[in-house]
């Protein structure tokens, strides 16, 4: 039975696919120019390669080779010791390669990697000219599909065979690539859209579309802003026969009763999400566009993609209308109009957004029907090349009319500071004049800031709180604070686990409030006989009755006579030792005085009547002579 659940699964999703094989795919191209030798000058018609980085409103000079051993590169140029590096002063190497046993990609890579600027694909077969496309979902191909930066171009197999003569007979054979033309540049403004998908567990082309929305927004923010742009998002879904509206798996993967499906984001029907969540969040997305459309802020999209993916992603199992209701509050968009947007996903009838999505699938003048994601189409011409911000950003640039390029075509890069509307839609301290806000060249990102060396933590979002040592320097640490008549008290401790605390005296959760304890009432201090206690804010006062004297830490009452003798005892014996100490200095001073005058005299004695060690001999005045 299961089996047979399978076999109708694929039977519809085939019947899907089947009307897609009679879509009309258009080929975007750009053309060859052959400058030498004279005998096969002329301009060709080349198909533009689904990857690497097509020079898209310009063009490129180069000299053909076509290499002896490897001719299809599907190995390494290195086995093979071959290099295709350009010597200093000479034009840059443009190889063909031919057609088979090994993907379009690897082909280009290997060429890349061995040193050459673009890559001449010579078709195989007498054919029409089709798109070079990536493999299918495939982890180790995506690592080098990802670097590829060359442009590259399948040409027809009759021209190839012209060019391998021509090389082989020792011509120099050199060609012009050249994109000036691949995109239509009709006036002073672009119109693009991007044909994407929410599910974030479709596997590597899903994650490359998502890095390269969250790389791109704040050009295309910026672009929007401007008035250089007009973007518009739109999303891919199929409907299911009639025969299998009512089966499981129509059911699970379609809204609208079968109108409107997508394929389940695990390939499990048994577990996780299903299509049909896929199909609704789509639907939301696309209600974002409009409802911000209608506020004049239709980069807000941008906003709403990058924060869903990165706050309620399929994985911690937050893909869910409430996760998309906390990014729509904090982008500061009306829930409300969204949600009339979406209208209703159980009733048996079209749904308008999702219904004018299908009927934009079909292609119209120039631009193919739209049958693979993600797909880019710029002033009506699908997009060919790698998915990066630095390529699309020079695609749309080819679509203005020339001389009417805004400033940002023109620069290395594009700056923003996305922080400045709405405060990016992250959280903020307003009294503290604190933000979780980082403008980034890429766009903004919410995260905790770091304070005079406080660290905030939290999502960035909705929450964050100081934290560690010095937090209560930073806004008091979020914890309660006052101040009356000169005192002030705080609920914020910085040791410990952090949390707020009222300080003695208070009550209450230490971050939004802390009540006075009234400590009289309460019996808690000021209970001895003879005390009278008032209550004070954050603390009391006790006095004593009669001549008695409050003693606070022991709660009591004490004579103030017994105090006032106990001090003059002690006054009195501290005047008495401190006399006792002065005699007695004199005394030794006197002492030291008398003996040194005493030995001073006994030596002056003594040195009249006989000499001292210290004094010199008494020389003798007899000659010698005489002796």
């Amino acid at each position: 039975m299961q089996l047979r659940k399978l076999h109708l699964l694929q039977g519809f999703v085939l019947l899907s696919v089947i009307g897609n094989c009679y879509a009309r795919f258009v080929v975007e191209k750009n053309s060859l120019t052959v400058t030498t030798p004279e005998k096969i000058k002329g301009t060709h018609d080349s198909a533009i390669g689904n990857f690497g980085i097509p020079q898209y409103g310009g063009s490129m000079a180069g000299a053909v080779v076509y290499p002896k051993e490897n001719q299809k590169a599907c190995k390494s140029f290195d086995e093979f010791g071959i290099s295709f590096h350009s010597k200093p002063g000479s034009l840059p190497t443009f190889v063909l390669v031919d057609r088979g046993d090994c993907f379009f990609a690897l082909k280009v890579w290997n060429v890349q990697k061995a040193g050459a600027s673009a890559v001449l694909v010579a078709d195989d077969n007498e054919e029409a000219l089709i798109t070079m496309d990536t493999p299918e979902e495939d982890s180790s191909s995506a690592k080098y599909i990802e670097n590829i930066t060359i442009p590259s171009a399948l040409i027809e197999k009759t021209f190839g065979e012209t060019l391998k003569k021509a090389i082989s007979g020792g011509d120099m054979v050199n060609v012009n690539l050249d994109w000036r033309e691949s995109v239509p540049h009709p006036d002073d403004r672009v119109e693009y859209e991007l044909w994407t998908n929410s599910n974030d567990e479709c596997g590597v082309k899903c994650d490359m579309l998502m890095e390269f929305v969250k790389d791109f927004k704040g050009a295309a923010q910026i672009l929007e802003k401007g008035g250089y742009t007009q973007f518009t998002p739109h999303y891919i879904t199929w409907y299911c026969p009639q025969a299998f509206t009512l089966s499981r798996q129509c059911k699970s993967q379609c809204i609208n009763h079968g109108r409107y499906c997508a394929p389940d984001p695990e390939q499990d029907f048994s577990s996780g999400y299903e299509g049909k969540d896929v199909v609704t969040e789509n639907l939301r997305q696309l209600c974002v566009f409009r409802v911000a459309n209608e506020t004049n802020k239709p980069w807000l999209w941008w906003d709403y993609v990058t924060d869903f993916q990165i706050r309620c992603p399929m994985k911690e199992k937050k893909y869910n209308k409430e996760c998309a209701d906390d990014v729509i509050k904090s982008l500061g968009l009306d829930g409300k109009k969204i949600e009339k947007c979406m209208g209703d996903p159980y009733a048996d009838a079209d749904n308008p957004v999702l219904k004018e999505e299908q009927d934009a699938q079909v292609g119209k003048g120039s631009r193919g029907d739209v049958t693979i994601l993600p797909t880019l189409v710029v002033n009506n011409r699908q997009y060919r090349g790698k998915l990066a911000k630095g390529a699309v950003l020079k695609a749309i640039c080819a679509g203005f009319e020339e001389t009417t390029e805004p400033a940002v075509c023109l620069s290395g890069d594009v700056e923003t500071n996305e922080c400045l509307d709405n405060n990016g839609g992250c959280w903020q301290d307003k009294v503290a004049n604190l933000t979780a806000c980082k403008d980034t060249f890429r766009g903004r990102v919410c995260e905790c800031p770091l304070v005079d060396g406080v660290q905030f933590k939290g999502d960035g979002y909705s929450h964050c709180e100081a934290s560690g040592p010095g937090r209560c320097k930073i806004n008091n640490g979020g914890c309660w604070h006052d101040s009356q008549d000169g005192h002030a008290y705080s609920a914020c401790l910085d040791i410990g686990d952090g949390k707020c605390q009222c300080p003695p005296g208070f009550k209450g959760d230490g971050v939004k409030s802390c009540e006075d304890i009234d400590e009289c009432k309460e019996k808690k201090a000021c209970q001895c006989p003879e005390c009278s206690c008032k209550n004070t804010w954050g603390s009391y006062e006790c006095t004593c009755s009669g001549d008695l004297l409050y003693i606070r830490d022991h709660d009591t009452c004490i004579s103030k006579r017994g105090t006032e003798v106990r001090s003059a005892w002690a006054a009195v014996w501290v005047i008495l030792i401190g006399l006792t100490m002065a005699g007695g200095g004199a005394y030794l001073v006197y002492k030291y005085r008398l003996r040194s005058y005493m030995d001073s005299e006994i030596r002056a004695i003594m040195a009249q009547y006989m000499p001292l060690d210290s004094q010199a001999e008494v020389p003798n005045h007899v000659s010698e002579d005489r002796a």
